[in-house]
């Protein structure tokens, strides 16, 4: 949760960076005369945006491309129940869920640059340690403290936050996820074809190796983002307001609670995609290369987003995308109660829903961060810790609810839609497609 050609998402400009306007708050401490972002090298746009893509992307890797794996690290490290190879995935995203609460607020208080650079080491050295693991225990000591390191590329987003806003600040959080969608579908073969031609310990070395180029791509490359003024002191005051802040705002935690039930709704797919094409189509064999397809189609609408957003604007946009993820769900839940469904209708309906999602949760994740430029780290850690944590308990709910059909997923993704949409009238006051105000650019990276 390896990146193709990227000169077609990045017909941009150069050169220009929307900055973020400076935002007094009484928990924040400011420095008289702010100096504005240090920046030790050149970096370019399409670069920025690609370094940042691939750090979140080490999240979803270190997951999807072990999945063919875990029965075998099972089988050899002696466990019994194959149900709990289940734990190797369940104590990395326990670990990320953790490490989230704590990764932003010390990047509001050392910088970004250095917060990464100690994550993204200590990503290395737990995937190594989980490599040479001899039994099942220390293992899940190790992957917990994986995913805990992993979770520090939630810091990247924060600087995306230091140096973009408003509808920017969107395009470059569409392009991300495009790379984020890409891991789904071609991290799983990867970890399959390691294992043809070795063993399971090879995946962890893999992983490593990958932190290690990306340690020293941020070493070489990435230049500090946070703002002098808005570097916070850690003291408990301070803290406090901050998230005070982060719940109260009522943007900060509508989309963000908009997201959350959003994504729910993909985890519960995932969850249960592989029962509905095993016990309710009986072609198992299907289910990579339609769960490929799925992914796709909202790795390309997070393109096209890219494309749209700063000429028609976030909210527009996010919005549209939901009214017409209701209405497809709406549709698949009519067929699914009918009994008419097909792994046909199932695959265009899913696809078509899916690619909704690509409109919707970059968007409402930059409209959540937005009103969040002084506290941008500890807002990232909270907003990621909550969408995070209760997307997996609704996923969770809804995969337990197969029942033999389709009409438990289609059902549950409308309703998710359905609240999502009671989060989104609550942030915009009762007022949907409002145009959202452009902001002013100055200079920054190039």
């Amino acid at each position: 949760m390896h990146f193709l050609s990227i000169d077609f998402a990045f017909k941009l400009e150069f050169g220009k960076v929307r900055a973020l306007e400076r935002i007094d708050r009484p928990h924040v401490k400011t420095a008289q005369n702010p100096a504005p972002v240090s920046i030790s090298h050149q970096i370019g746009f399409a670069e920025f945006v690609v370094l940042v893509a691939l750090m979140m992307a080490c999240q979803a890797l270190a997951i999807d491309a072990m999945l063919p794996a875990l029965q075998t690290i099972a089988h050899q490290l002696g466990v019994m129940d194959e149900n709990h190879a289940q734990w190797i995935v369940l104590t990395y995203m326990a670990g990320m869920g953790v490490g989230q609460l704590f990764w932003g607020l010390l990047s509001d208080r050392f910088g970004r640059r250095r917060i990464l650079l100690i994550g993204i080491m200590g990503y290395v050295v737990a995937a190594l340690l989980v490599g040479s693991s001899n039994t099942f225990e220390t293992l899940l000591l190790w992957r917990f403290v994986h995913g805990v390191a992993a979770s520090s590329a939630v810091v990247a987003r924060s600087m995306i936050r230091d140096l973009y806003d408003g509808r920017k600040m969107a395009k470059v959080m569409s392009l991300t996820f495009i790379v984020f969608m890409l891991i789904p579908v071609i991290a799983p073969s990867i970890g399959q074809l390691v294992l043809l031609a070795a063993p399971w310990r090879t995946l962890f070395i893999l992983f490593g190796a990958y932190g290690a180029v990306m340690w020293l791509w941020i070493w070489w490359r990435l230049p500090e983002t946070l703002h002098p003024e808005y570097r916070m002191t850690l003291d408990f005051n301070h803290i406090k307001q901050a998230t005070i802040k982060v719940f109260t705002d009522r943007a900060s935690i509508c989309n963000t609670m908009a997201v959350t039930v959003i994504v729910g709704a993909i985890f519960g797919y995932v969850a249960m995609v592989q029962q509905v094409f095993m016990d309710v189509f009986h072609h198992v064999s299907l289910m990579p290369t339609m769960f490929a397809v799925c992914a796709a189609s909202m790795g390309f609408m997070a393109y096209v987003n890219s494309a749209i957003v700063e000429r028609i604007g976030m909210r527009v946009v996010s919005q549209v995308g939901l009214i017409i993820f209701i209405a497809l769900t709406a549709i698949h839940t009519a067929i699914a109660a009918s009994g008419h469904e097909s792994i046909v209708t199932f695959v265009v309906l899913q696809s078509m829903t899916m690619s909704c999602v690509g409109l919707m949760v970059a968007n409402f994740g930059t409209m959540a961060m937005e009103p969040m430029a002084s506290i941008a780290g500890i807002a990232a850690s909270l907003q990621g810790f909550i969408s995070t944590t209760g997307a997996a308990l609704l996923g969770d709910q809804v995969g337990r609810r197969f029942n033999g059909t389709t009409l438990p997923l289609a059902a549950g993704s409308l309703l998710l839609g359905l609240i999502a949409l009671a989060f989104v009238l609550l942030a915009e006051r009762g007022k949907l497609f409002r145009p959202h105000l452009a902001t002013t650019t100055v200079d920054s990276i190039h």
